[in-house]
């Protein structure tokens, strides 16, 4: 899993418990930490399908899909569409998938290509494929390739935290405030959505 539990705090939670809210939630939920994921294509998949719908939704259409398909492009590239929808992606996002597919298969994309690209950079490449948006690509750049300065405004729950905890109801103001977690709003983040889940 890309969220991991450490026994010990990072220079992340030292910097994230200076915000008091944090600080509270980090003592609830422990030390919270990204790994990259082991398979950055898999991972994209799996944001895709997360598009839009609950958590619930998601990991059964993501168990089925990986029970009827080895979840790699060569695979995704050949598999049938309507096959796809049968597991439970919408067409669109059966679209989206094999756009993906499309596109690290013409791109060379893999780890160590991203890994020598900026957060931004990776941004730029992701969103230019159609079903690709802000939300997934800042998904895939904390848990498919585990930045930990990442701040998904576009994510809902994170704006209801943030509204909870901080009293900020704009996206602006959201940014600003996480300016203060840098270079760990990834961390940030996390704990964000622990708090959503209390």
């Amino acid at each position: 899993m890309p969220v991991v539990t450490r026994e010990t705090p990072t220079d992340a939670h030292q910097r994230l418990q200076s915000d008091d809210q944090l600080a509270a939630l980090i003592d609830r939920h422990g030390y919270l930490v990204i790994e990259p994921a082991e398979d950055p294509f898999r991972r994209l998949v799996r944001a895709i399908g997360r598009q839009q719908v609950s958590m619930e939704s998601a990991a059964a259409t993501w168990e089925r899909l990986t029970d009827q398909f080895e979840v790699t492009p060569t695979a995704i590239r050949a598999a049938d569409t309507e096959a796809l929808k049968a597991v439970g992606l919408s067409t669109a996002k059966s679209d989206y998938v094999k756009n993906v597919a499309q596109a690290f298969a013409d791109r060379g994309w893999d780890r160590a290509f991203f890994a020598e690209q900026s957060s931004e950079a990776v941004v730029d490449e992701l969103t230019d494929i159609h079903g690709v948006g802000p939300w997934t690509a800042n998904m895939f750049l904390m848990f498919g390739l585990g930045r930990e300065d990442v701040f998904p405004v576009e994510d809902l729950g994170i704006r209801q935290a943030m509204e909870s905890l901080y009293a900020v109801e704009t996206r602006a103001a959201m940014r600003n405030k996480a300016t203060a977690w840098a270079p760990y709003r990834s961390i940030g983040s996390l704990y964000l959505w622990r708090y959503g889940d209390e």
